[in-house]
C-alpha cells in the first residue's frame, strides 16, 4: 500500500513563508506587464497617423482654410501655409510627464516623408 504512505508534513512557517514568495512573484511580474504595455500605449500613434493624412487630404482638395490650428487627444496639431516649394509641414505637439513629445509630418505634392 503505497499510495496511504504517510507524507511528512510542512511547518506553518514553511508554507506561510512559500505563499509570500509565490505573491510577491506575482505582484513583481504584474507590475512588469503593467509598465510595457503602459510604454506601449503611449508610443501607438496609429489613430493619430491616420488623422494627419485626413488633414493632408483635406488641405490638398481645399476643404480646410490655412493656417490650421487644432486640439485632439492631448496633440496640439497645427498647419502653416506652404513653402516656397511646395512642402506642407503638419506640427503635432503632446505635453508629457517627462518633456513635450513633438512629431512633424512633411508633404510634398501628396506623398508623406515622415
Amino acid at each position: 500500500m503505497v499510495v496511504l504512505k504517510k507524507i511528512k508534513a510542512s511547518t506553518l512557517m514553511e508554507t506561510m513563508v512559500a505563499t509570500v514568495l509565490i505573491i510577491v512573484i506575482f505582484m513583481l511580474a504584474s507590475l512588469i506587464m503593467n509598465s510595457l504595455f503602459a510604454a506601449k500605449m503611449q508610443e501607438n500613434h496609429a489613430s493619430l497617423d491616420n488623422y494627419m493624412d485626413k488633414l493632408e487630404y483635406l488641405r490638398a482638395n481645399g476643404k480646410i482654410a490655412l493656417p490650421y490650428y487644432e486640439e485632439r487627444d492631448g496633440w496640439k496639431i497645427s498647419i502653416n501655409n506652404p513653402e516656397m516649394n511646395g512642402i506642407v509641414r503638419i506640427m503635432a505637439e503632446k505635453e508629457l510627464e517627462t518633456g513635450i513629445k513633438k512629431l512633424e509630418y512633411v508633404f510634398y505634392e501628396g506623398q508623406p516623408q515622415k
